[in-house]
Order: C-alpha cells, then structure tokens, then sequence
C-alpha cells in the first residue's frame, strides 16, 4: 500500500504525474489516474477505474468499480457513479480517425450531487442535473433537469427526487422525509 498524508492509494494502483488529488482521497486496486487528471478531496475511486488527463472529479465523488471517466467528462461535487457505468466522449468514434478527433470530444457534466447507477451509458455532450438520478442500466442521451428521476433505453423521466435521495410521489412539493422543497421542472425538446 502506498499512499501520503493528503491522500491514499493501493500499491497496484498507476497514477502518472502530475496529478493533482485532494486530501482525504482513497484510490483502490488497480485504478489509473493519467497525468493532469483532477480529483478532489474526500473521493474514493473502486477498483478499476480510470480517470483521464483532463477529466476533472469534485470533492466527495464515490466512484464504484470499473467506472472510466474520460477526457471532457466534469464531475462537480458529491457525484456517486455506480458499478461499470459508461462515460462516453466522441459521438462517432472512428479507430483510424483517433488524433484528429481528440478536438471533437463533447463535454459532459454532471452537476453536484447526481447519481448515475449500475451499467448506466452517459451519451457525450450531455448535463446530468444537480441531484438527479439515472436509473440503474439506463442509456441517457438527452440533457437531465435537476432532481428528475431517468430510467430505460433511451432515458425518459420517471419522476422526480428530493436532494436527500426520497422519491416524490405524485405532486409532493416537500420532501416525506427531510421537508426540502422539491423542485417541480417540465422536461423540453432538449431535457428530460
């Protein structure tokens, strides 16, 4: 095991400098960081998962196994990504076309406090909005308003959810569990 007094790190785990990584930050068995990847402090990356140069991780992020997030995905602050879901980043990969696609990446963001669960495909060019939530399996490829539940192939609002993780039934303004306002948006053309 090998680590420092800002952050710890498996001794099987790669992690090319520089990198910056904030204090606090635990990286498990077999994980890549490339030089110039960001992560935040108090992040805890599974086994497996590969963070690119110029991805960037916020504070708090839990990262389960076999997760890759690639070049121009943003994660903000207290993002839970679930077990091997799929960041992607150019919407037309060609192999013979790698090095003169990179300027084609397609940024992708998920907003403070999203979660993305299990085998979930974030199609590049996407928002994921602050405290939403991608179902389990769900392949998004359209923008998600903040607090709305997604689900199914494509994803397609299913409701909406409290920042404390409670699901809203019905036209519930407040919160069963922690009375938080629910905020009540109306999916468009361009978001779920």
């Amino acid at each position: 095991m090998s680590g420092s007094a800002r952050y710890w790190a498996h001794r099987s785990a790669v992690i090319d400098r520089p990198a910056h990584i904030g204090a606090g930050s635990k990286i498990w068995h077999f994980c890549h960081v490339m030089s110039g990847a960001r992560i935040g402090a108090r992040c805890m990356l599974g086994q497996s998962v590969f963070v690119a140069a110029t991805a960037v991780v916020g504070d708090g992020c839990r990262i389960q196994n076999n997760v890759s997030i690639y070049d121009g995905v943003v994660l903000e602050d207290d993002v839970f990504v679930g077990p091997s879901a799929v960041f992607t980043n150019v919407r037309v990969p060609r192999v013979a076309q790698v090095r003169q696609r990179k300027p084609a990446f397609e940024r992708t963001l998920v907003r403070r406090g999203a979660s993305i669960g299990a085998n979930a495909t974030i199609v590049c060019g996407v928002e994921i909005g602050s405290y939403a939530l991608v179902a389990a399996g769900a392949v998004v490829t359209r923008d998600v308003a903040p607090h709305t539940v997604v689900a199914g192939v494509p994803a397609r609002r299913r409701g909406r959810i409290c920042r404390c993780g409670q699901v809203a039934s019905g036209g519930e303004r407040r919160c069963k569990i922690c009375a938080a306002a629910i905020p009540s948006n109306r999916p468009s053309n361009r978001r779920l």
